[in-house]
């Protein structure tokens, strides 16, 4: 799966590059959500993979900051290119003749520009605020990696309380502040969908959300599963369980999604693949 999840991202970008036909903001965009997929995987997942076949594996404080800061950094800017994209597909629908002006290069480029910066950022803030804490008693993270919550565990004085729920609120104001804008970019996007009077039309123009929508839907119901759901008496376990298959299915799902739901895609890898490897057929 994890070489599934490099390989598969790599081939939309490589496509993405490859074809002209895709260089238009939506396939930019896909093609900076694989890269933030891709740099994720990087960098959490041989982590996780050697904690899993090591019984006792040390972490020093620099490593377990790094990992914690490219989680967040990636995980945000993965929220926010979703929410760019719901943007794009809003522009696209709702303002057709003003698309070309308001998706220009320029602005489409300063646009995943303020996601990588806005992501590097909250990732910035959430470590900085978490590693001012005091952390005393055990050292052992009873996790896979440098998990949130599971460090807020060991932390003890008298701001522990107050910081942690300061970095609770980081979090859920920015990631929640995404999906509203999100749902608000639908609601639009729904709306004039059904001021179409043809039925194909509106199937034809859904159509060209519905590999957004899902990737956000995986994205967002995996995240919830996580924080949201009800603390029981093996909900440490249940709670790694939760967050690898988080970590791992996410980006494994996201270019299946992308290259089985956009049609436009989908024919695009297999003209790059006759070109390749059927040189005289194509």
């Amino acid at each position: 799966m994890y070489l599934f999840t490099l390989l598969g991202n790599l081939l939309i970008m490589g496509t993405i590059w490859k074809e002209h036909s895709l260089h238009t903001p939506m396939y930019l965009f896909l093609c900076a959500l694989s890269i933030s997929e891709i740099l994720f995987t990087v960098t959490i997942t041989p982590h996780m993979l050697e904690d899993m076949l090591s019984t006792h594996r040390s972490i020093t404080f620099v490593a377990c900051a790094s990992q914690m800061f490219f989680s967040f950094t990636f995980g945000y800017t993965h929220s926010f290119l979703l929410m760019i994209m719901g943007y794009d597909r809003y522009v696209a629908i709702c303002h057709p003749l003003r698309y070309n002006v308001l998706m220009s290069p320029r602005d489409c480029a300063r646009l995943v520009s303020c996601c990588w910066a806005g992501g590097s950022v909250m990732g910035m803030m959430v470590t900085l605020i978490v590693f001012h804490l005091t952390f005393c008693g055990s050292n052992e993270i009873h996790h896979f990696f440098c998990h949130i919550f599971s460090l807020l565990k060991l932390a003890c004085g008298r701001d522990t309380a107050s910081l942690t729920l300061g970095v609770i609120l980081v979090c859920v104001t920015a990631l929640l502040g995404c999906l509203f804008l999100i749902i608000l970019s639908y609601v639009f996007i729904v709306a004039a969908i059904l001021r179409i009077p043809s039925a194909a039309g509106r199937h034809k123009t859904f159509s060209t959300c519905v590999s957004h929508l899902t990737i956000v839907v995986v994205h967002y119901g995996f995240a919830s599963l996580i924080y949201l759901k009800t603390k029981g008496p093996h909900s440490m376990d249940s709670n790694i369980l939760m967050t690898t298959t988080y970590t791992v299915f996410t980006p494994f799902l996201s270019p299946i999604i992308f290259s089985l739901r956009n049609k436009e895609l989908k024919n695009a890898i297999k003209r790059s693949f006759c070109r390749t490897f059927c040189p005289l057929n194509s």
